[in-house]
């Protein structure tokens, strides 16, 4: 379990705080999905989680964030790494070595994977993100895609209890995101792994979180199920977060006597609202 209790945190030479008030908690084997425009906070707060934040960022740092047990003051990053992997938005900085296969490698033996277990490991990694042809490739010669798949792939090799992903799919095209998030799915059902992951892309985050954590001026606005959140579609549009389309579309049902019911998260539930509408009206409201 995540923690936090009355987080707050304030880079030196800022005069604002980047985290202002965080109370939480995230419980095993959920999948969060963050969410805010930019500024509001979602970087640092995944800072805070794998104890970048104080330890590497420095400022003043009020409250507490626990991991799994682990006081993130107490415990510096290296530690509380063998509970909560992270995944960087910037990827160039967490690259440590000058081959794939050696960048997997790398935190295998580092966190004292079995031998035996080593090769398994490495070849399923880089099944899963379809990446095996990149096996024996320089690191410097990839696109900013493959070193994206290739990070994600070093940290699912751990197989930690947590993973932390700051904009994965940000240099990904719409297929290989979506191919992203139905694996970080598939790890969180298959092994129970907690996901935390701050994404734009919120039509995936809707259609694949358990839960929405909205971030607006470094203050935690709402943590609920994605259908809850999604009531405040109006209010997270004044934010400026895009709402999905079908969200907005259903909201403006509502407002206009047509609709009642929840607003759809995906595009099966908003066909069977628009499949309910015509049945209900005839059309004819339309």
């Amino acid at each position: 379990m995540i923690k936090f209790e009355n987080l707050r945190f304030q880079y030196s030479g800022s005069s604002e705080f980047a985290l202002d008030g965080i109370n939480l908690e995230i419980h095993d084997g959920e999948f969060i999905g963050v969410i805010g425009a930019s500024g509001a906070g979602k970087s640092t707060l995944t800072y805070a989680i794998n104890g970048t934040v104080p330890h590497h960022f420095k400022g003043d740092f009020y409250g507490a964030v626990n991991v799994n047990g682990l006081d993130t003051v107490d415990n510096y990053p290296e530690d509380i790494a063998a509970e909560a992997g992270s995944v960087f938005q910037d990827i160039d900085a967490q690259m440590t070595a000058t081959i794939v296969e050696d960048e997997i490698l790398f935190g295998l033996e580092n966190f004292g994977c079995p031998r035996e277990e080593t090769e398994d490991r490495i070849n399923e990694a880089l099944s899963a993100l379809k990446i095996e042809k990149l096996r024996n490739r320089n690191i410097g010669t990839l696109s900013g895609g493959q070193k994206q798949k290739t990070a994600i792939a070093a940290m699912i090799a751990l197989r930690p209890k947590i993973l932390v992903l700051d904009e994965p799919t940000g240099e990904l095209d719409p297929q290989s995101s979506r191919e992203i998030f139905e694996l970080l799915k598939s790890l969180n059902k298959k092994y129970g792994m907690t996901i935390i992951i701050v994404e734009q892309k919120i039509m995936l985050q809707c259609e694949f979180a358990d839960k929405l954590l909205v971030m607006d001026k470094g203050k935690a606005v709402h943590f609920d199920t994605v259908k809850n959140v999604l009531k405040h579609s109006e209010e997270l549009e004044n934010m400026g977060i895009n709402c999905p389309r079908i969200v907005t579309l259903a909201r403006k049902l509502e407002e206009n006597g047509i609709y009642s019911g929840e607003y759809p998260a995906d595009l099966d539930s908003a066909e069977k609202m628009v499949r309910q509408i015509l049945a209900e009206t005839g059309g004819k409201q339309l």
